[in-house]
């Protein structure tokens, strides 16, 4: 049963026994919208489009185990140790985990990168996310971050809606990042706010 309006979610940092927890959340989506890429010699265009029937995403699991050379202090310098990049987790009430973000901080360019954000389908639209990224700004700005970065699928038009709505901006498109995965024929669209 979905929680009342008014629920409260504690939002902390995971801990290591929480990490079961955090790959076991749906974070598939419905839409019945897509952002089409339009491409042209000197830049493009975003056009968002009904589809029909709503088209339902679900993220192949990731292999945990690969680093992907993102992420982390890497670039610093200097003779402070590198601090592990948090995952902070929204509880509901009853213990459940209602959604988490993880993020990644590099000094070098003073940017946080949002890793990842998923709410579990029964806690959408009550501020979970909202409540996260709100976390994860504050850890920025403990850290001096200049500006906040995340990419997301030109198809998942409700994350783009509500990343906007957070004041995040369209700063650049990727065509080719997806196109020996899953999401081959999706583009990568990559917004960004300043870290105030």
């Amino acid at each position: 049963m979905p929680p009342a309006d008014d629920t409260t979610y504690e939002i902390r940092t995971a801990a290591p026994e929480d990490t079961g927890l955090v790959e076991a959340l749906d974070g598939s989506f419905t839409t019945a919208t897509v952002f089409h890429v339009e491409t042209a010699e000197n830049g493009f265009t975003l056009r968002e489009t009904a589809v029909d029937p709503p088209l339902t995403k679900v993220f192949p699991e990731e292999d945990l185990g690969e680093d992907d050379g993102e992420g982390g202090d890497s670039g610093s310098g200097g003779d402070q140790e590198p601090q592990p990049d948090p995952t902070f987790l929204a509880v509901a009430p009853d213990g459940s985990l209602a959604g988490f973000v993880s993020v990644a901080y590099a000094r070098w360019n003073r940017r946080l990168t949002i890793e990842d954000i998923e709410v579990a389908p029964d806690h959408r639209g009550r501020g979970v996310g909202r409540a996260l990224m709100s976390r994860a700004e504050e850890f920025a700005r403990e850290r001096g971050a200049g500006h906040i970065w995340l990419e997301v699928t030109n198809i998942n038009a409700p994350a783009i809606h509500a990343y906007r709505r957070m004041g995040f901006a369209l700063c650049g498109l990727d065509t080719s990042l997806y196109e020996f995965t899953a999401s081959a024929g999706e583009y990568a669209l990559y917004l960004s706010k300043p870290c105030r």
